[in-house]
């Protein structure tokens, strides 16, 4: 008998069904051994010896394991196929080894679980990548001594119950910062001003006497000539004044990067109507038709930071509920392995994928050649692969039937950005029309002329000349395009030419607010997370729901704000630990950790060299001042002593409690209101909370009305959801049960 270990029961049941008489099946429930919970668990004084400990939840796990491996002629270490993967494997074959001898212990590698994949895994057994361990065991010693070591001070400093880890308080930071940066953000109001033109009406005269007659036929030079189309209205936005541009931009230097602030140099109501009033005296004729071809390629199959950026962007999904949907997907044999960062695909899948759109679609949508992608990431591994599907001809329909509509919504994202990587490219037409608004001789005042081309900065005049343009496209061939529902939506223009003539419909002046650099969502976080080199494929999700679960951050129509607490402990961190707390130091960090994992570095003396002077830090800061949380006043009064009601942030979420706190130990339910009434019975839509902390929409009625949905949108447009469980749901934030500090 052979056994089998892998971490999860779906993993385990699905190799099973690939696996024969011989084999014995079983899941160690992910890690067997840990650091403990209690104490350090790491040796600073004897090169961080890590204090690793069996589990007590998986002591029943063990027992079972060693009484199959006692038995087994070979054991098969078959966890996923990364560090942690790795560690596992190692763990388990450690304290398996007094039932089996350590020549026994296999490891076998695969990224998706398929039968060809299987059986080609068991044919190349090896050993366990110890460079692989080493690289897990530094990153939970280094974030074990990060948190272990801050949190007491943020417990003396700031209050009782936080704490800090080394990757999720840089992802704060970026939070925080990008929220000053917002408030300190300058609004400026500007207008836009676009005109709509219907034509070509006839061609452009050759002298003002031609003009003059043009305009005497038609009545007027706004004049609509008969028998033209709608599709011959064509919106035409304001670019130059006097052959001045009217766009400028100006570059803010951001935390995280830098951020374009485009407007225009109509910065007045008055300034608008004038040019908009003038507008109405000028000539319309195209200047210049400009049309090319371009090519438009497909994006490369996902790694993990892309899928989950574009799960939010398409659905939504938290990175949280993506990596959850896609590790069932995984374990369920649908798709390859999920936590990575390479763009690779096996020869086998590519070649699958271009028969598959070749019969299906013909010849010409697939290249001459195959199609590769260069990792972008300089620590990308390459054995691994991109998230892709393990078979082309399964659809979304079979994975939706088989698991549900959530897991065929993003089993269906992965098979078109896999299959379209491999098609051909779109070819596109791009034409791009030019208009010149001349003063019309009907409208010439003689003696206004003045010397010289005026500018856009100076009073409009009946002899300014401006310059509009506008852009369509027509999408020639569909290339990738053909699969993609998110593809490219043609904006078919009329048959212009140079010099005709067009007649003026209406002019729109638009006024307009710069707006400030936005906010966080999962997308753009993960996004600077990845580009900044914080963290790794599978740590992405979890960095976001550990700030977000000890309440430093909250979601507002899914965009991430820094509550008050989160704003105090990273002003502390940031004054105190800047050079930790920071992009650089932390993309340093995970630069040597590669580096360990590839067997370039031992990882004691990188631990060494972070710890002394970090733990020198730690003596300095305890001699400084307690941090104060703000707190926002609510209006109200406490019913016990009178003192001012306040908003408090606590374990669980927000409450209400006296400000003379703990003079008095008055404290009520937060609950915050969304301003709409409810659809059902008229009361107030409040924000409440699932068991899981999921926030929804429901009635303040409750339990009388029992309206409730995920959406604003649905209230706001009076929209009754189909009824749903809501029997887990809590009505508010439950109030602080621990004293405050």
């Amino acid at each position: 008998m052979k056994l089998v270990v892998v971490e999860s029961p779906t993993k385990a049941k699905t190799i099973g069904k690939f696996l024969g008489d011989g084999y014995e099946i079983r899941a160690s429930m992910g890690h067997v051994m840990d650091l403990p919970k209690s104490t350090l668990g790491v040796d600073v004084e004897h090169n961080f010896l890590p204090q690793f400990e069996i589990s007590e939840d998986k002591k029943d796990t063990i027992a079972e394991l060693k009484k199959l491996a006692k038995t087994a002629e070979v054991v098969l270490l078959a966890t996923d196929p990364d560090r942690e993967g790795e560690a596992i494997s190692a763990n388990i074959e450690e304290v398996l080894r007094d039932a089996n001898k350590s020549e026994k212990f296999q490891r076998i590698v695969f990224h998706e679980i398929t039968k060809e994949a299987i059986e080609e895994a068991l044919t190349k057994p090896g050993k366990v990548n110890e460079d692989l361990v080493a690289a897990q065991i530094a990153r939970r010693v280094l974030d074990r001594l990060v948190g272990y070591k801050l949190s007491p001070l943020l417990w003396q400093k700031v209050r009782r119950g936080l704490s800090a880890g080394r990757v999720q308080s840089v992802a704060l930071r970026l939070i925080v910062e990008r929220e000053r940066e917002i408030e300190k953000f300058g609004k400026e109001d500007y207008y836009t001003i676009t005109v709509q033109l219907r034509g070509p009406a006839t061609r452009h005269p050759a002298s003002t006497a031609s003009l003059s007659a043009a305009g005497a036929q038609a009545g007027s030079p706004l004049a609509s000539p008969l028998g033209l189309k709608k599709s011959d209205i064509v919106d035409f936005e304001l670019v130059e004044i006097n052959d001045e541009k009217i766009e400028v931009q100006n570059k803010l230097k951001l935390y995280d990067g830098e951020y374009t602030v485009t407007k225009t140099t109509i910065d007045s109501k008055e300034k608008a109507e004038k040019i908009e009033s003038d507008l109405q005296t000028k000539e319309y004729f195209i200047e210049d038709v400009l049309q090319k071809q371009t090519k438009r390629s497909p994006q490369p199959p996902f790694t993990t930071s892309t899928l989950q950026q574009q799960a939010a962007i398409r659905y939504g999904y938290s990175g949280k509920r993506t990596m959850s949907l896609a590790q069932k997907l995984y374990e369920e044999g649908y798709i390859t392995y999920h936590r990575t960062d390479s763009l690779n695909m096996a020869e086998s899948a590519v070649g699958a994928m271009r028969k598959y759109v070749e019969e299906k679609f013909g010849k010409k949508y697939i290249p001459e050649k195959p199609r590769f992608f260069a990792n972008k990431s300089k620590n990308a591994q390459e054995a691994h692969e991109a998230i892709r599907p393990t078979k082309v001809l399964v659809d979304g329909e079979k994975v939706g039937a088989d698991l549900g509509r959530d897991y065929s919504k993003l089993y269906d994202l992965i098979w078109i950005r896999a299959v379209a990587s491999q098609m051909s490219d779109a070819l596109v037409e791009s034409t791009t029309v030019s208009v010149k608004a001349e003063p019309s001789s009907q409208f010439v005042v003689h003696g206004s002329e003045k010397n010289g081309s005026t500018t856009n900065d100076e009073l409009i005049t009946n002899n300014t000349v401006y310059r509009f343009k506008t852009s369509g496209s027509v999408l020639l061939f569909e290339g990738f395009l053909k699969i993609n529902p998110f593809g490219l939506e043609d904006k078919k223009l009329p048959n212009f030419a140079a010099k005709d003539l067009l007649d003026l419909l209406k002019v729109l002046a638009e006024s307009h607010t710069t707006t400030p650099p936005p906010r966080y969502n999962d997308a753009s976080l993960i996004k600077s997370l990845e580009e900044g080199g914080i963290g790794r494929p599978s740590t992405y999700a979890s960095i976001i729901g550990t700030i977000e679960t000890r309440q430093y951050i909250e979601r507002d129509q899914k965009r991430f704000l820094p509550t008050s607490v989160g704003m105090a402990v990273n002003d502390f961190l940031v004054k105190n630990f800047a050079d930790i707390d920071d992009i650089p130091f932390t993309a340093d960090m995970e630069n040597k950790l590669d580096a360990v994992a590839e067997g370039l570095e031992k990882w004691q003396p990188m631990i060494a060299e972070f710890y002394q002077p970090f733990e020198k830090k730690l003596a300095e800061v305890k001699k400084t001042d307690r941090v104060e949380i703000p707190v926002e006043k609510t209006g109200e009064k406490c019913p016990k002593d009178g003192g001012d009601l306040v908003i408090r942030i606590g374990k669980f979420g927000k409450f209400i409690s006296c400000a003379n706190f703990p003079t008095c130990d008055f404290k009520k339910q937060y609950v915050e209101e969304t301003g709409y009434p409810c659809p059902k019975d008229g009361g107030k839509i409040i924000i409440k909370k699932t068991h899981k902390g999921r926030p929804f929409y429901g009635c303040s009625n409750y339990p009388n009305c029992d309206y409730a949905t995920w959406k604003l949108d649905d209230v706001k447009k009076g929209i009754i959801p189909e009824k749903k469980d809501y029997t887990k749901t809590v009505e508010t934030t439950t109030p602080e049960k621990t004293s405050e500090k």
